[in-house]
């Protein structure tokens, strides 16, 4: 039993009740929530200072918090995280969202960027949070690879995919690239690349390395290295962020010190800091994860809450990420189903167009 089940195991009825009460008071108004409200709501008929002792245990407890003295109550990042596993009520995705996602996704365009694009404008819209859509590396067959000189410092790798997908990166070559060292390069990598997608690419890559280590001048082989290194660098499994609407988290009743904290928050996003190491857990299982707060390193200065779900392709492989940036008060029980649909209809789309 984990200890949010414990928890709320000890609580009798009436704490449960007025715990539920002023977590989903809070999420809907932002406001704290007092004892008289309560009162009004509360399914057993109790006075305002019985409600105000059991919020006071529950304080206690670390689930409820004061923000003024005789204020009304607030959850907690821990009572937010408890209702979350232990309350919450995750209602059918409504009609008219299922609609507006689904009217993003009629298009003859098999442009998959194009796609996740448009799947993060609906979802910030449809949601009025930040929208957060993690695409997928390029893993068609590789047919054909270049290098081209820019100048002495500067190469463009050229990846043509079987696909007809075509990729362009810079890179900083070796130092006294000549021509021939980049035709002996890219004949190397083509040699072993064909037909083969640049995970197999990055398995066979140093084994090649190594046994046709004569065939290659030193000059070439650290060409090969630096070209590939490109498309194989920790934390780039994925292609790309796209972050929607962050205007929807900059609106005018946020207080100075939000603001930043929000700023940094979409500096970090822009950066990809610690974006793979984050969403890989969302490789843990299927379904729709919620990180409140703190709970992550890249939310933890702006209070910030996510609720993220993977998308796979027809393998069944997880592929990339959907997810929703909100402040901690977000309205779960509608978002999460959202999320989980958008994840699911995305995943479907990926698979159609290969």
């Amino acid at each position: 039993m984990t200890d949010t089940a414990k928890l709320l195991a000890e609580m009798n009825d009436r704490s449960r009740e007025v715990f539920r009460r002023v977590v989903e008071g809070y999420l809907e108004s932002g406001e704290p929530v007092g004892s008289r409200t309560l009162t009004r709501t509360l399914s057993e008929k109790v006075s305002a200072a019985t409600i105000r002792n059991v919020m006071q245990d529950l304080e206690y407890l670390g689930l409820l918090d004061s923000p003024h003295v005789s204020a009304g109550r607030v959850p907690t990042q821990q009572g937010l995280r408890m209702f979350v596993d232990g309350l919450l009520e995750v209602g059918e995705l409504d009609a008219l969202d299922r609609e507006k996602i689904d009217a993003t996704m009629i298009s003859n365009n098999n442009d998959v960027a194009d796609l996740l694009d448009k799947v993060g404008s609906a979802l910030s819209g449809v949601t009025a949070g930040a929208s957060l859509v993690l695409a997928p590396k390029h893993e068609a067959p590789i047919k054909h690879i270049e290098f081209v000189s820019l100048s002495p410092d500067r190469a463009l790798a050229v990846l043509v995919f079987a696909d007809g997908h075509v990729e362009n990166r810079v890179f900083h070559p070796p130092v006294g690239q000549t021509p021939s060292s980049l035709r002996e390069a890219a004949n190397f990598l083509n040699a072993i690349a064909e037909g083969r997608t640049l995970s197999d690419l990055r398995v066979r890559f140093d084994a090649e390395i190594a046994k046709r280590r004569q065939e290659l001048n030193d000059l070439a082989r650290e060409l090969v290295q630096d070209g590939l290194a490109i498309w194989e660098n920790e934390g780039e499994r994925y292609e790309r962020l796209i972050v929607r609407g962050r205007a929807n988290l900059l609106g005018p009743e946020r207080e100075a010190e939000d603001l930043e904290r929000i700023r940094n928050l979409f500096d970090d996003l822009e950066r990809k800091r610690d974006i793979a190491e984050f969403l890989e857990l969302t490789e843990e299982g299927e379904g729709v994860r919620i990180f409140i707060g703190s709970e992550n390193k890249l939310f933890s200065l702006s209070g910030s809450s996510l609720v993220v779900s993977p998308y796979m392709n027809a393998d069944r492989k997880i592929v990339g990420a959907v997810g929703v940036i909100g402040p901690t008060r977000l309205n779960y029980g509608r978002i999460v189903p959202i999320v989980d649909y958008t994840a699911q209809l995305v995943g479907r789309l990926i698979s159609d167009r290969g």
